[in-house]
């Protein structure tokens, strides 16, 4: 036998000895798989690499040096069976076909309220309004008294409003934030107030007992209600679209005077009624007004002095209008297939 196919058959030897070792140390399918392309992939195999060396040999030895090749290849693939075989079983004892295909990954999104709410104050922000937050346990007096409510009011009777003991209780609304601001700091302010609110409303398709709203304050000299339409015009018409149609109507808040609720044309059915907007057309996205005298002097600003307005809005609405959703239990139910499609890059 030549020096040549010794070394072949060497080689061949040293190889399925290795194999032994490393095939039967994998934990893992991806590891054999691997190890199946290392020893005896067709192109850059290592069984392939020693084989090209063959044709240098004369005849018999590349009988012998062939064969051999071939008891190594038969013995590694073995070793990778049995080894597949093994990692395979504890699936299969549990019940699991290894024949289906694997299920999709879903990737985290970000909220549709959460994007709406960032996107609100990015808007008035442009304006000039800095993002402020509190508390969302609240006492009587930040979330009423000091915002003009009388004592009698209905929102203050228990199936209105989660109390949490005498005098304390989960925020109604986002409004405290503006005493607590307006006691912090001298006019001027402009901010806008994110956060969560709890009321005993029922659970239906424009109702939910926990939602978020956003809260807007202005407090300057010589603000008026053309200063509150034109900024709320603004926000519409950057949210919405250019030509969206705004509507102000009267109304009535015990912090605001005059006050007016303000409605958009409803993105859903286009103005022609539907379930969403209860067959007007329109869709209430936000109430406000000019901040009630009283409010002032709750909070030690001179109402002869500053005058200002305020503005809330229920973003979890605003986003049914802006994704076109027809019922808001859909943003609370964690449905992957409503989330995926607010994956970024789709």
């Amino acid at each position: 036998m030549s020096g040549a196919s010794a070394g072949l058959l060497a080689a061949l030897a040293a190889l399925k000895a290795e194999a032994e070792r490393t095939v039967r140390a994998a934990t893992e399918r991806d590891e054999v798989q691997r190890l199946r392309t290392e020893y005896l992939g067709r192109k850059a195999g290592r069984v392939t690499a020693i084989l090209r060396d063959l044709p240098s040999l004369d005849l018999e030895a590349r009988r012998t040096v062939g064969q051999a090749a071939n008891e190594t290849k038969a013995a590694i693939e073995a070793l990778l069976e049995a080894a597949e075989a093994a990692l395979a079983a504890p699936a299969a004892a549990a019940g699991a076909d290894l024949t289906m295909p694997a299920r999709p990954r879903f990737a985290g999104a970000i909220h549709p309220v959460t994007r709406v709410v960032d996107e609100i104050c990015g808007i008035f922000r442009d304006l000039g309004f800095t993002r402020v937050t509190g508390p969302e346990a609240e006492t009587e007096r930040y979330n009423f008294t000091a915002l003009n409510f009388p004592p009698g009011h209905p929102a203050l009777d228990l199936h209105d409003t989660m109390y949490l003991g005498p005098g304390t209780l989960l925020r109604t609304h986002t409004s405290p934030v503006q005493v607590r601001t307006m006691e912090a700091y001298r006019p001027p302010i402009r901010v806008t107030i994110p956060g969560l609110c709890y009321r005993r409303d029922p659970w239906d398709a424009s109702h939910a007992p926990v939602f978020a709203q956003i809260e807007g304050l202005v407090v300057d000299e010589g603000v008026s209600f053309v200063d509150l339409k034109a900024a709320i015009g603004y926000f519409a018409r950057r949210f919405f679209a250019p030509d969206v149609k705004v509507r102000f109507r009267p109304s009535f808040f015990p912090f605001t005077e005059p006050s007016a609720e303000v409605d958009v044309q409803c993105r859903i059915c286009g103005g022609k009624g539907c379930p969403v907007c209860k067959g007007t057309g329109w869709s209430e996205i936000m109430g406000a007004g000019m901040v009630d005298p009283a409010v002032f002097e709750a909070c030690g600003v001179d109402p002869e002095r500053y005058t200002g307005y305020a503005f809330g809005m229920g973003p979890g609405r605003i986003a049914m209008q802006r994704y076109g959703l027809s019922d808001i239990r859909m943003l609370y139910e964690a449905d992957v297939r409503l989330h995926a499609q607010f994956v970024e890059g789709k």
